[in-house]
C-alpha cells in the first residue's frame, strides 16, 4: 500500500476511501469519451476534510481530480493521470436562503434543480438552468461555469456568483468574493475559478445570487422552411429591443427524431423551428408576443403556435429537453460539442455543418441556444465502428475550425477538460494559453489539481476510441 493511502486512511474512515476494482471504475469515466482508472476514490463531507486529503496529496505530488454527478460533457473529472478521485457528490446537501439579500448559500452536492425550487419558494429564482440540473451538481456547474437556455436574458453560472469558500492545492480553506452586489475589493478571484475546471481550487461553498421569478412567462414555437430564416428571425427579434428569456434552434432532423421519440406534434416538414419564452409582466408579454408575431411573419415563418395553457407550453419544453436521448436513437454514440459563433453567423454555421455532414460522410444534427449563438451540434456514430469514429473526430474538428473561422469559440458552457484541449491554441495563441498556464502554475506548483485539463500535451490530439 502507497504512503500517501495509509495517511488517507488515519485521515477519513475507512468505507469512504475507495480502493476495489469495481469501484475505481464507476469512476473512470463521465458523460463525454475515455476511461481512466484512478488509484482511489475519497469521499469528502466537510471542507476540513477536503483540506486534509489536499495537504497529503499535495506533498506527496497525487494528482487529486474533483467530481460531482459525472454528467460533464468534455472530460472535466476524468483521472487522465491516476491518483485520487475527490468524490465531492456525498457531502450533506444544504441550501441556506437569505431571501430579503437575494442570496443563497449552498454547499457543493446542492443539485441546481433544487436551488431554484427553493427559491421559488420565496418567489424567487436561480437563473442559470443547465440540461442536466435535476442531476448535476451546483459544484460542477460552478467549475465548468455551465450555461443553459435562460442564459441568452440571464447569463451563465458565473454570472450569479457573489462569492466561494475554496480549498487550495496546498490544503488552504480561503474565501472570494463576499455577500453584496459591489465588490471591488483586489483581484475578482472568484470569477476566475469559476469556469476553471477544477484546476486551480476545489470549491466547498458557494453564495449565490437569486432574482424575483418573473410574473408569467409566453412561449411561442415557430416554424420555417428555411435555416437561414429562423437565424435571421432571431437576429431581427434581438435587435429589436425585446430580450426573451430563451430562444432555442431545432433543425428538421432534431423535430423529426423528437416525434419519433415522444411524438408531440411538432412540425416535421419544417426545416427548423425556434422555440421562445418571454418573460416579465403580463401586459409586457402581450405587446411584446405581438411584435415578435409580427417580426416572425416579416421574416417568413411558415406557422406560429401560441400555446393556450401551461400544460401546452411544458409539452413545447419537454420536447425541446427531449432532443438528447431522440437524437441517441438514430446512432448509439452521440458526440455532443457547444461550439458558438456571433448570432449572425448561425445560419454560415449551419451551412458549414451540412458540408462537414457531406465530406466525413457522417450524421450531424444541430439544436441549441441560437438566441445567444450557442448551438450543440451533434455527430451521431457507433463506436463499435472504428473507421467510422475516425471519421466523426475528423468532423468535430472542422467543427471547431468552422467556429473559429466565423469568429466563434470552442466552447459556451460545455467546458474544455480532455475534449477541447488539443484546440485550445487554434483559439488563444500560444501567448494566450501560456498565460493561462502561468496562472495554473501560481496557483498549483506540483500540479495536482485535475493535471490533464485545459492544458493539451504536446501534439495532443481528439481520441474517440479505445485505440
Amino acid at each position: 500500500m502507497k504512503d500517501w493511502l495509509r495517511e488517507l486512511q488515519q485521515i477519513l474512515p475507512e468505507e469512504r476511501i475507495l480502493t476495489s476494482a469495481a469501484d475505481r471504475y464507476s469512476y473512470s469515466f463521465d458523460a463525454s469519451f475515455g476511461e481512466y482508472m484512478p488509484e482511489a476514490v475519497v469521499q469528502v463531507k466537510k471542507k476540513e476534510e477536503v483540506a486534509a486529503v489536499l495537504k497529503v496529496a499535495n506533498r506527496c505530488r497525487v494528482p487529486v481530480y474533483p467530481r460531482g454527478s459525472g454528467t460533464c460533457l468534455s472530460g472535466g473529472p476524468l483521472p487522465v493521470y491516476g491518483g485520487i478521485v475527490l468524490d465531492m457528490s456525498q457531502w450533506p446537501a444544504v441550501i441556506e436562503m437569505q431571501p430579503y439579500d437575494l442570496t443563497v448559500d449552498v454547499t457543493p452536492s446542492v443539485k441546481t434543480v433544487d436551488i431554484n425550487a427553493e427559491a421559488a419558494e420565496h418567489g424567487l429564482m436561480y437563473a442559470p438552468d443547465p440540461s442536466s440540473a435535476h442531476v448535476a451538481t451546483i459544484g460542477g456547474n460552478l467549475a465548468e461555469n455551465s450555461g443553459g437556455p435562460r442564459g441568452l436574458k440571464y447569463g451563465v453560472t458565473k454570472d450569479h456568483v457573489l462569492g466561494l469558500e475554496v480549498v487550495t492545492p496546498e490544503g488552504e480553506i480561503i474565501r472570494t468574493g463576499g455577500r453584496t452586489i459591489k465588490n471591488v475589493t483586489g483581484f475578482d478571484l472568484t470569477k476566475l475559478i469559476v469556469g476553471s475546471e477544477g484546476t486551480l481550487a476545489v470549491i466547498v461553498g458557494a453564495t449565490l445570487k437569486l432574482m424575483p421569478k418573473p410574473k408569467a412567462v409566453q412561449t411561442m414555437m415557430v416554424a420555417f422552411q428555411e435555416v437561414r430564416k429562423a437565424g435571421e428571425a432571431i437576429s431581427r427579434t434581438l435587435t429589436s429591443g425585446i430580450l426573451p428569456a430563451k430562444m432555442e434552434f431545432m433543425d428538421q432532423a432534431c423535430i423529426v427524431a423528437v416525434e419519433n421519440f415522444q411524438p408531440v406534434g411538432l412540425p416535421v416538414d419544417a426545416a427548423a423551428i425556434v422555440i421562445i419564452e418571454l418573460d416579465g409582466h403580463p401586459e409586457t408579454l402581450r405587446v411584446e408576443r405581438g411584435l415578435v408575431e409580427e417580426i416572425m411573419l416579416d421574416v417568413g415563418a411558415v406557422e406560429i403556435i401560441i400555446p393556450k395553457t401551461e400544460e401546452e407550453a411544458a409539452a413545447i419544453w419537454h420536447a425541446r429537453k427531449q432532443v438528447s436521448p431522440a437524437i441517441a436513437k438514430i446512432k448509439p454514440t452521440k458526440v455532443s460539442e457547444d461550439a458558438t459563433v456571433p448570432r449572425s453567423k448561425i445560419p454560415d454555421f449551419i451551412d458549414r455543418l451540412h458540408t462537414i455532414k457531406e465530406k466525413y460522410q457522417v450524421e450531424v444534427v444541430a439544436f441549441g441556444h441560437a438566441g445567444d449563438g450557442n448551438l450543440h451540434p451533434n455527430v451521431l456514430c457507433d463506436k463499435r465502428d472504428k473507421e467510422e469514429m475516425k471519421r466523426a473526430e475528423a468532423a468535430v474538428e472542422a467543427m471547431f475550425e468552422a467556429a473559429l473561422e466565423l469568429g466563434g469559440t470552442l466552447s459556451g458552457e460545455h467546458g474544455i477538460g480532455t475534449m477541447k484541449a488539443p484546440f485550445m491554441e487554434a483559439e488563444l495563441g500560444a501567448v494566450g494559453l501560456e498565460m493561462m498556464k502561468r496562472i495554473k502554475d501560481s496557483w498549483d506548483p506540483n500540479g495536482i489539481l485535475n493535471p490533464g485539463k485545459i492544458f493539451p500535451e504536446k501534439g495532443q490530439k481528439l481520441v474517440l476510441t479505445d485505440e
